[in-house]
């Protein structure tokens, strides 16, 4: 079965189960309710009679008007078994539960029936017991007991009455139940439409990316299936940057390994067919080795801290020392290109707490970047010293190529060239800036790269934490 018909039948199970549970309360409620109504309708019902009768009693001295109080009061029927034309008079206005069900019975101080508004039992017939509310009669103006009045509300007549009043209720109830669960399966089926439609384009989408194409999913809400639209729709475009990073990243590797391997087969070649001298072809043959070796150590120590093997030698460093001896090591290559590279420290040198080698290998990368980039004449300036914060602060600022707007989210990436470098015939295998921004981070620190565009040179900042 379906998300959306699961949904749906959940939503219509719940709607229906609270529509009867609703109505089978209300239904429940109001029954007991009357009883309860109807029990404390005879009460008081017997109390206001009893002090008409008293008043009737004190006034006449004797049960003759017995009959009219009861007229009055809508429970007096004739000889005929009618009601009586007090009551007649009063017709509609006069409540239900004060005629038919009512019985009344009037008793003396002798327990002899005085008057039975139903017949049932005859005038001076004595009785001991009698069912339902009873009052005692009082005379007034002697001060003593003269009777009893006895109030009965007949269940069976009432029964009637009320299972009418009831089925009807029910009716109500059962139509206004249907109505709300045709509404509200209406709205579960919009709603189960509005939730599983999202799910159902992201399998759509998921299943787009597997077989290699791009998707996005439209982002209709705020709500917790808009965000997961957008996080997908982030997702599917740091896919397809990562599919053509790594296009890039094998085609690259293929290059890198490729050139060496050609140049030692032509040297190995050349000095099989006696073109080349044994001293020129091995020392080619060794420095292209060189380079295949310096690639591959640079992927396995990128693999390290990807997998989290990478581990640092820290010890008390002097900031200054170990720029001076990266710039030392260097001059020379700078000098034979007629770069100027320069120190600058800003007040006192601090002490870090930092692996020196691997800072020096983040350094050299970035220095070897800026010497590439920078053209005879050009300088290189290295400036070093703490900011307001107390974060010590490493700059290498060149007025080299630079790099363009588009290229910037790119630089850290790893085997990313930028158009620049292509361009001037740059070679290398653009893991330099990569290597440097996992060092560093592996020290808790932050590594910037800005520039103003083509030929406006570049800055590389590196912040470290100083320590106490």
């Amino acid at each position: 079965m379906s998300l959306r018909w699961r949904i749906l039948g959940s939503i219509v199970v719940v709607v229906l189960l609270s529509v009867l549970a609703s109505i089978a309360v209300g239904y429940y409620a109001t029954q007991f309710r009357l009883d309860a109504f109807v029990d404390r309708l005879g009460g008081d019902e017997a109390v206001q009679l009893a002090g008409r009768l008293s008043r009737e009693y004190s006034a006449t001295g004797s049960w003759a008007t017995a009959g009219e109080v009861l007229a009055e009061s809508g429970h007096g029927f004739d000889q005929a078994g009618q009601e009586s034309e007090h009551e007649s008079e009063r017709g509609e206005s006069a409540e239900l539960f004060h005629r038919d069900p009512i019985r009344v019975v009037i008793v003396d101080s002798e327990g002899r029936i005085v008057l039975d508004n139903r017949r049932q039992i005859p005038p001076g017939t004595g009785v001991t017991d009698l069912g339902g509310h009873r009052e005692a009669v009082f005379d007034l103006a002697a001060n003593q007991t003269v009777g009893h009045v006895y109030l009965d509300v007949e269940q069976e007549n009432l029964a009637t009455e009320s299972h009418a009043f009831l089925s009807a209720l029910l009716y109500i109830a059962l139509i206004g139940g249907a109505l709300t669960a045709a509404v509200a399966i209406l709205l579960a089926a919009w709603l189960s439409n509005r939730i599983t439609a999202p799910v159902n384009a992201l399998t759509q989408a998921t299943q787009a990316i597997a077989d290699g194409e791009t998707a996005d999913l439209p982002v209709t809400s705020s709500d917790e299936l808009g965000r997961m639209s957008a996080a997908f729709n982030r997702m599917s475009a740091a896919l397809e940057a990562q599919r053509g990073l790594r296009k890039r990243l094998v085609d690259d590797v293929s290059h890198e390994i490729n050139s060496p391997l050609s140049v030692i087969k032509l040297e190995a070649r050349a000095l099989g067919d006696g073109l080349q001298s044994p001293e020129s072809a091995s020392q080619h043959i060794v420095e292209e080795v060189d380079r295949l070796r310096g690639l591959v150590s640079d992927l396995d120590w990128l693999a390290e801290t990807d997998q989290g093997e990478f581990r640092l030698a820290t010890e008390p460093t002097s900031l200054h020392d170990l720029l001076s001896a990266e710039l030392d090591r260097w001059q020379p290559l700078c000098q034979a290109r007629a770069v100027e590279l320069l120190l600058q420290t800003d007040g006192d040198s601090p002490v870090l707490d930092i692996d020196r080698l691997r800072i020096g290998q983040a350094l050299g990368n970035i220095l070897n970047n800026a010497i590439n980039c920078t053209g005879s004449g050009g300088t290189i300036r290295v400036s070093t010293g703490l900011d307001q914060s107390g974060t010590a602060k490493i700059a290498v600022i060149d007025d080299g190529i630079g790099i363009s707007r588009e290229d910037l989210a790119h630089v850290f990436d790893r085997f990313y060239r930028t158009r620049q470098s292509r361009e001037n015939g740059l070679r290398g295998k653009g893991l330099g800036l990569a290597i440097a921004r996992a060092i560093v981070n592996a020290h808790g620190g932050k590594i910037d790269l800005s520039s103003d565009g083509p030929g406006q040179g570049t800055s590389v900042t590196i912040r470290l934490p100083a320590g106490e």
